[in-house]
């Protein structure tokens, strides 16, 4: 019996549609919302980790000073320039003294003028001294005459009156004498001081250096303690280092450092840690650090931006895993592991980490064990999983 035309072209379409329908699952169950969520997976392995702590810092001085007037004044002059290498004593600027020239002539003048004091107070003192030897003298002996009846008691008396005159005139010329002396040493002081105010005048670097900036040109008016100057000590530069506080365990003073700097990316530096602040930045939430070279480089510039990784040390034997793999499920952190083709989330209990992203795991997963590190997607219990080598480039 043969089939008609009608028949034969209803057979093909039916075929063609089962083939639609099939080939449609196929690509539903491959790559549509019911395919299987690719995964890369990693052995969990036991090993030693050398944990490490990173951070972004900028150069900086530890030795810096400012140098500036100790009273207000005007700016003279100023002998150095931005750069200047300059040594200790050296003049760097200098301020308008205005009177003190002056003032110091004066006091000049009014310490010789006490000299000449006490000079005048010196000589009433010997002549009282005398005054007094001679009324002590004439006093004995009217005593004597007068024991002997040859004189009155009155004139005795009187003579003793001059003895007691004597001597207070002579405790009067000591007293001048010796505020004379102190008056000449008030003034001598207020010369020292007029004197070390005009020496400050002069602005002296206070060690070696390199000038970094120049605040004031000559005729500006500065206050007391502003900076005209300021100056490094080249050979103190180190880096100051900011930290996350979440990482910093372990951050102590000694630990080694690589230090890698803007200008230089491709070199790295070695260092140590020479200080840690005992005041951590609470806006930041970051601890700071000093880093110090051990041997400063050349040409290095103050504020230029570092790269610092600080060594900790190694770790004892524990599984070690990527930093990838950790993933936080409902408040627990833990990794998603496939056991016996089965997948499930294990809470884990994490450790240090290293700046290679791999993170040491205490407890909640045993060596051996098969764990998902990256995802195409979110992952869930029930999910269906292929393993692949890696997600990059298209599904085969």
């Amino acid at each position: 019996m043969k089939l008609s035309s009608i028949g034969v072209r209803r057979i093909v379409l039916g075929l063609l549609g089962v083939l639609l329908v099939a080939a449609l699952v196929y690509v539903v169950m491959r790559s549509g919302p019911l395919a299987p969520t690719r995964v890369t997976v990693v052995q969990a392995a036991e090993g030693r980790l050398t944990p490490a702590l990173f951070g972004i810092g900028t150069v900086e001085a530890r030795r810096s000073y400012l140098i500036g007037p100790t009273v207000a004044g005007r700016v003279r002059a100023v002998a150095v320039d931005v750069g200047d290498t300059v040594k200790a004593g050296q003049l760097l600027a200098e301020m308008d003294p205005v009177d003190l020239d002056e003032r110091t002539a004066a006091l000049d003048a009014s310490v010789a003028r006490a000299g000449n004091v006490i000079a005048a107070a010196d000589a009433q003192r010997r002549d009282a001294q005398a005054r007094k030897e001679l009324a002590a003298v004439n006093a004995r002996r009217y005593v004597d005459l007068g024991q002997q009846n040859f004189i009155s008691t009155g004139a005795v008396e009187a003579r003793l009156q001059e003895q007691a005159s004597a001597d207070a005139i002579l405790t009067a010329a000591d007293a001048n004498l010796a505020a004379a002396r102190q008056d000449q040493q008030r003034l001598a002081a207020e010369r020292a001081g007029l004197r070390r105010q005009r020496a400050n005048v002069r602005l002296l670097a206070t060690a070696d250096g390199v000038v970094t900036s120049r605040d004031a040109e000559p005729g500006s008016t500065v206050v007391a303690g502003q900076a005209v100057l300021r100056v490094i000590d080249p050979s103190s530069l180190w880096v100051k280092v900011r930290l996350d506080q979440a990482r910093s365990a372990g951050l102590a003073a000694g630990l080694t450092a690589q230090v890698v700097l803007r200008s230089s990316p491709g070199r790295a530096i070695a260092g140590k840690v020479a200080r840690v602040e005992a005041v951590s930045d609470s806006v930041t939430e970051e601890r700071v650090a000093q880093v110090s070279f051990d041997q400063v480089p050349a040409s290095l510039s103050v504020g230029e931006l570092a790269e610092v990784s600080l060594s900790l040390p190694a770790t004892a034997n524990a599984v070690l895993l990527p930093n990838a793999a950790i993933k936080r499920l409902q408040a627990q952190v833990g990794v998603w592991v496939i056991d016996a083709g089965a997948l499930r989330f294990a809470p884990v209990r994490i450790g240090q980490t290293s700046l290679d992203g791999q993170v040491q795991v205490l407890d909640g997963v045993k060596p051996g064990t098969t764990v998902v590190v990256h995802s195409e997607k979110d992952i869930g219990a029930h999910s269906r999983l292929t393993v692949v080598e890696s997600l990059a480039g298209r599904q085969p």
